[in-house]
C-alpha cells in the first residue's frame, strides 16, 4: 500500500501540489466566515431538564444575565456637581444603542398616587437636577427613606452605590459587543476622572465581554509562540533554517485548514475551539520529525535521496498514519459528551488532525524531492553524543533494571491512587479569570458588599390563574425570602412582594412604616391601584405573568464553587418543600447559576465517558493491530499510568476536578499513544526481520525510535507550555498538566514498555501475534525499490523525477 502511494505522491507531485494549493485557497475563502461565539453559551444539551427549566424561565420572565453592574463608591459621590455629574451620565448611558435602561439611585422612580383614577403614576426622585446642596439632601432623604432599594442598588452602609445596565441581548451577542462595551467604558472613565470616583465593574456581560476580547488576542498570541517554540526546537534537532521552513509550512498549512473547516461547518470561535490552530502545530510538528528523522538515517545509509523518500512514505506512512489516527479518536471522543462547545471541539480538531496528516506525508517528501540532499551537517543530529548516551542509559535500564523499574512504577501509582482520594470537584463562572486582575478583584468585591452578583431565580408555579396574588401565598414568599436571606451567598432577594410592599408605602404617602403586605383592612382600597394598568403594573409584570399564576423571586448568588452551590441548593430544597406542598406547586430553581453547576456536573461525567470510550476504541484498534490481547495490555498499560499519576498530581497540589482539567486526560492519552505505536510498529518489523527474537527486536526498536520520540515528547512538552502564557485558569490548567501528562507518557514508553515486552518474552510471540494482520497487511509489501522504474533524470550528483 505504502509502496505504491509513494510512487503516486512521487510521481504527480506537480498536479498534487496544485490540488494542495486550490484546497488552501478554499479553506481560506470558508476562514473569512469564522466568526467569535459572543453568547453566553450552555454545556447542557437541549433536551436536558435543567436548561429546559431555564429557557421555559427565559420565555416567561426574559433572559437574566444580560445586566451590566457599575459600582460607585467615594466620599464625593454626594455633593451636588458630582451628583449632578452621575444624573449627565445616566442620560449618556441611556442613549447608548443597545442600552435599554439604567437603574440607579438617579434614575429610580416612586410611586405616586392619583387618586381621580385609582392608579399609581411614576415619577423619579430626582426628576430634575437638585439646583443646591440643600435641595439634593432632601431628595435623597426622601428616598432613603424606601427600603425597597435598599440592598439592590446601594449596600447597608451606603458605602458603594450600582449603575445597573440592562443591555439589549441581539447586539449583546453580536459583533457589536465590543462597540457597546467601548462606549460604556467611555462614558464612564470620563465621570470617574473628572469626578475622583473609583469605578468598579461586573455582570455577566461584562464578564463574558472580557472574556471574548482576550480570547480573540490569545490565539494570535498561542499562534506565534507555538510556532515560534516548534520552530526553535526543530531548528536545534536538526541544525538547518530549511527544515525549520519546510516543517512550519506543512503545519501553517494545517492551521489554514482548521479554521477553514470551522467555517465549512459554520462553528463560531469559543474558548475551546480558540485552543484549535496551536494544537495543530503541536500535534502536526512531530509527523515531520519523525519523516525527516528516517529521511536522513535512509539517506545516509544508501546515499539515495530519492530511494530515501520512497522509504520515508513506505516505513513511516504506516506509523504516522495509526499515531495522528489515535490521536484523533481520542480527540473524536468528546463528540459523544453531547455537549455543543464539546462536539465543535471534538469534530474540528479531529479532521484537522488528519488534514495535517495528509499535508505531511504528501508535502514533506514532495518539497524534499526538489530540494538538495541533505549534507552532513544535516544528518549530523543523527549522531548526537548526548542523545546516544540517553539512548545507552535507557538501554541498560531495561536490560539490567527491570525489577527497580517495576517497583518504582508500583510506588508510584500506590502514591497517586492515595492522592486522588483528595481530588474535589469544582466550577465557578469566574474560575478562568486571573486571580490578580481587576475584573475578578472588583466582581469579588462586589460580591463581598452585596453578597453576589450571579443570577439565581426561584420560580413558583402556584398552577392556578390568580393564585399568585392570594394572600396567603404571597406570605408564604416572603417566609421562602426570609430563609434565603439566612445565607451569606445570596443577595437581597425581590418579587411580587417587595413590588407590593413599595405600592403600599406609595399609598400611605411614604411612610417608611407602611412598607409591608396589605391586611385586610387596606386589601380593598389598594387592590384598585394595583390592578388599575398604571405604572406599577410593569414594575409587577417583571415578577409575576399576566394569568397571575406563576411568579418569581429573584436574587444574586456568590460565584461560588459548583460544590458549595450544590450542598446549599440541596439544603434548600426541604425547607422550600416545607412551605410550597409538591402537590399544589412546582418551585423551579433556575438562573445562569444553577445552570452553570448542573453544566459542571453534567461535563464531569460526561467527559469521564468520552475517555473510556477513546480508550476502548483504541484497545480494539490495537487488538485489529496486532491479534493479541497480550499486546493491547502492553501498550495500554504505559500510557494509563501517566493518567493515573496526573490525576494524582492533581490531588496531591489541589488542583480541581472541574472542566478545563478534565479535557486533559482525553487530550493526553490521545497523543502519547502515538509513541506507543512508533515503538510498537518499529519492534514488529524487527521481530519479522530478526526470525522472532523478540529480546533483539526490542532494542533495535528502542534504539532506533528512542531518539524520535524524545524529540517529539519535547516539541509537545514545550507547545503545550504555549498555553500557560494564557490569562485564563482554565487554559493555563491545560497546557500545564498536558504538558507534565506527555513527559510522563515519554518516560513510560522508554523504559516500562520495553521493560515489560522483555519480561513477557515469547508469551507475545503467540501464533495470533504472527499471523496476518491488519498491521501486516499495510507493511507487507518487498522493500526493494525498483527506482528505474519511476523515471527519473539525474541533475546536481542527485535524482529527480
Amino acid at each position: 500500500m505504502w509502496i505504491k502511494f509513494s510512487y503516486f505522491i512521487l510521481r504527480q507531485r506537480i498536479p498534487i501540489l496544485i490540488v494542495l494549493f486550490v484546497l488552501t485557497l478554499f479553506m481560506i475563502f470558508n476562514m473569512r466566515s469564522v466568526k467569535m461565539n459572543y453568547e453566553m453559551y450552555s454545556v447542557l444539551p437541549k433536551n436536558d431538564s435543567t436548561f429546559q427549566k431555564f429557557e421555559k424561565f427565559k420565555r416567561q420572565f426574559g433572559q437574566e444575565s444580560s445586566v451590566l453592574v457599575i459600582g460607585l463608591e467615594g466620599d464625593e459621590l454626594f455633593t451636588l456637581m458630582t451628583f449632578n455629574s452621575w444624573i449627565d451620565l445616566c442620560k449618556k448611558l441611556e442613549k447608548i444603542d443597545g442600552v435599554d435602561e439604567v437603574l440607579a439611585i438617579p434614575t429610580v422612580a416612586n410611586l405616586s398616587k392619583n387618586i381621580s383614577e385609582k392608579k399609581f403614576d411614576l415619577v423619579k426622585f430626582f426628576e430634575n437636577e437638585p439646583e443646591s446642596q440643600e435641595d439634593l439632601d432632601s431628595l435623597l432623604e426622601n428616598f432613603f427613606s424606601y427600603p425597597f432599594y435598599r440592598g439592590l442598588i446601594y449596600d447597608e452602609k451606603r458605602t458603594i452605590f450600582l449603575t445597573a445596565l440592562t443591555l439589549d441581548r441581539n447586539r449583546l451577542d453580536s459583533k457589536d459587543r465590543k462597540e457597546l462595551m467601548d462606549e460604556i467604558l467611555l462614558y464612564s472613565e470620563e465621570f470617574s476622572k473628572n469626578n475622583n470616583i473609583h469605578l468598579r465593574y461586573s455582570g455577566l456581560p461584562f464578564i463574558r465581554s472580557i472574556q471574548t476580547s482576550q480570547i480573540s488576542k490569545e490565539i494570535e498570541l498561542f499562534i506565534a509562540l507555538a510556532a515560534l517554540i516548534t520552530a526553535l526546537i526543530l531548528f536545534l534537532f536538526f541544525r538547518s533554517i530549511r527544515t525549520v521552513l519546510f516543517s512550519m509550512l506543512v503545519v501553517m498549512v494545517g492551521v489554514v485548514w482548521a479554521i477553514g473547516w470551522m467555517g465549512i461547518f459554520e462553528f463560531k470561535i469559543t474558548m475551546l475551539t480558540a485552543l484549535i490552530p496551536p494544537l495543530i502545530i503541536v500535534i502536526g510538528i512531530p509527523n515531520s520529525i519523525f519523516l525527516l528523522n528516517k529521511y536522513h538515517q535512509e539517506y545516509k545509509t544508501h546515499g539515495n535521496q530519492i530511494k530515501a523518500l520512497i522509504r520515508v512514505i513506505h516505513k513511516m506512512g504506516n506509523a504516522i498514519f495509526l499515531t495522528n489516527f489515535t490521536t484523533s479518536l481520542g480527540i473524536a471522543a468528546f463528540i459523544f459528551t453531547k455537549s455543543k462547545v464539546l462536539i465543535e471541539f471534538g469534530i474540528i480538531t479531529s479532521i484537522s488532525i488528519m488534514s495535517v496528516f495528509l499535508l505531511s506525508i504528501t508535502l514533506i517528501p514532495i518539497i524534499y524531492s526538489f530540494s538538495k540532499p541533505p549534507i552532513e551537517r544535516h544528518t549530523k543530529h543523527l549522531e548526537n553524543k548526548w542523545m546516544a548516551l540517553v539512548i545507552d542509559r535507557l538501554v541498560s535500564i531495561v536490560l539490567f533494571h527491570r525489577t527497580k523499574v517495576y517497583i518504582t512504577t508500583c510506588i508510584i501509582i500506590g502514591a497517586s491512587i492515595a492522592a486522588i482520594m483528595l481530588i474535589r470537584t469544582t466550577g465557578n463562572i469566574s474560575d478562568d479569570l486571573p486571580h490578580d486582575s481587576e475584573v475578578y478583584q472588583d466582581l469579588r468585591y462586589l460580591e463581598r458588599r452585596f453578597n453576589g452578583v450571579i443570577p439565581f431565580e426561584v420560580m413558583i408555579d402556584t398552577k392556578k390563574k390568580g393564585r399568585a396574588m392570594q394572600i396567603k401565598n404571597l406570605k408564604k414568599i416572603e417566609r421562602l425570602q426570609g430563609i434565603l436571606n439566612e445565607y451569606d451567598i445570596f443577595s437581597k432577594p425581590i418579587s411580587i412582594v417587595d413590588g407590593i410592599k413599595f405600592s403600599r408605602q406609595a399609598f400611605y404617602n411614604g411612610n417608611p412604616k407602611k412598607y409591608d403586605l396589605f391586611n385586610n383592612q387596606d386589601k380593598s382600597f389598594l387592590a384598585p391601584y394595583l390592578s388599575s394598568g398604571g405604572e406599577n403594573s410593569k414594575l409587577l409584570k417583571s415578577f409575576v405573568d399576566s394569568n397571575k399564576r406563576i411568579t418569581r423571586i429573584a436574587v444574586q448568588v456568590e460565584d461560588i464553587g459548583s460544590g458549595e452551590m450544590d450542598t446549599v441548593l440541596s439544603e434548600l430544597k426541604p425547607r422550600i418543600d416545607s412551605i410550597f406542598d409538591s402537590k399544589e406547586y412546582e418551585v423551579t430553581l433556575t438562573g445562569t447559576s444553577v445552570l452553570f453547576l448542573e453544566g459542571t456536573k453534567y461535563l464531569v461525567k460526561n467527559l469521564f465517558t468520552s475517555l473510556i470510550i477513546a480508550i476502548l476504541v483504541i484497545s480494539l484498534l490495537m487488538a485489529a493491530l496486532f491479534y493479541s490481547t497480550r499486546m493491547v495490555l502492553v501498550s495500554l498499560i504505559p500510557n494509563l499510568i501517566p493518567l493515573v499519576v496526573t490525576a494524582g498530581a492533581m490531588g496531591f497540589l489541589d488542583i480541581p476536578l472541574k472542566p478545563s482539567t478534565i479535557l486533559i486526560f482525553s487530550i493526553a492519552f490521545g497523543i502519547s499513544i502515538d509513541d506507543t505505536i512508533h515503538y510498537l510498529a518499529k519492534f514488529r518489523q524487527e521481530l519479522k526481520s530478526q526470525n522472532n527474537t523478540l529480546s533483539e527486536s526490542v532494542l533495535i526498536a528502542l534504539r532506533e525510535t528512542g531518539t524520535s520520540m524524545i524529540y517529539t515528547s519535547i516539541v509537545l512538552f514545550f507547545g503545550f507550555c504555549v498555553f500557560t502564557a494564557s490569562d485564563f485558569g482554565g487554559t493555563v490548567a491545560l497546557g500545564m498538566l498536558v504538558s507534565f501528562t506527555l513527559l510522563i507518557a515519554m518516560t513510560s514508553n522508554l523504559i516500562l514498555l520495553p521493560s515489560l515486552l522483555l519480561t513477557l518474552d515469547r508469551r507475545l510471540a503467540t501464533k495470533g501475534f504472527q499471523e496476518e494482520t491488519f498491521l501486516n497487511l499495510l507493511e507487507s509489501e518487498d522493500e526493494d525499490i525498483d527506482i528505474d522504474s519511476l523515471d527519473f533524470k539525474k541533475k546536481d550528483n542527485s535524482r529527480e523525477i
